[in-house]
């Protein structure tokens, strides 16, 4: 029963990242606000950041709890290890989810200054009403 509950759980999760993906490209793609914009893309990239957290889980042995990966007895066995690999989580994603949330940060920040001149030129932040004021000064 635990097991299936897990095992539900874990896909309702999924789910759940992929329907906020599909939300957030809806927003990315078909919100003319450069506003509405940033805030799915900020959205969309959380959302990619946890779910790589995510797939850093591993599958744990029945009756054991996953662990993080600090390893803390001492001295250390080969059965201990083993033990250890086998229910401590996979440190590799959660350092590139930290890396990916500097660069996000840094991406967000530049494209809210861009859209900040965008407003300051055009005086307003609607790539419709964009669109036509460049048509108009080009012609």
């Amino acid at each position: 029963m635990n097991e299936f509950l897990i095992t539900y759980l874990v896909g309702i999760i999924v789910v759940s990242f992929f329907v906020n993906m599909g939300i957030s490209l809806y927003g990315i793609f078909a919100k003319p606000n450069l506003i509405k914009k940033l805030i799915a893309l900020t959205i969309l990239s959380d959302t990619a950041n946890a779910f790589a957290i995510l797939i850093g889980y591993r599958r744990w042995p029945p009756g054991s709890m996953t662990k993080p990966a600090v390893f803390t007895d001492f001295p250390p066995t080969p059965d201990k290890i083993e033990t250890f690999a086998s229910v401590a989580v996979d440190p590799l994603p959660q350092a590139l989810v930290l890396t990916a949330i500097v660069i996000g940060l840094a991406v967000i920040i530049l494209l809210a200054v861009i859209i900040m001149q965008i407003y300051r030129t055009y005086g307003t932040v609607d790539t419709r009403v964009i669109s036509k004021l460049r048509g108009r000064k080009h012609e």
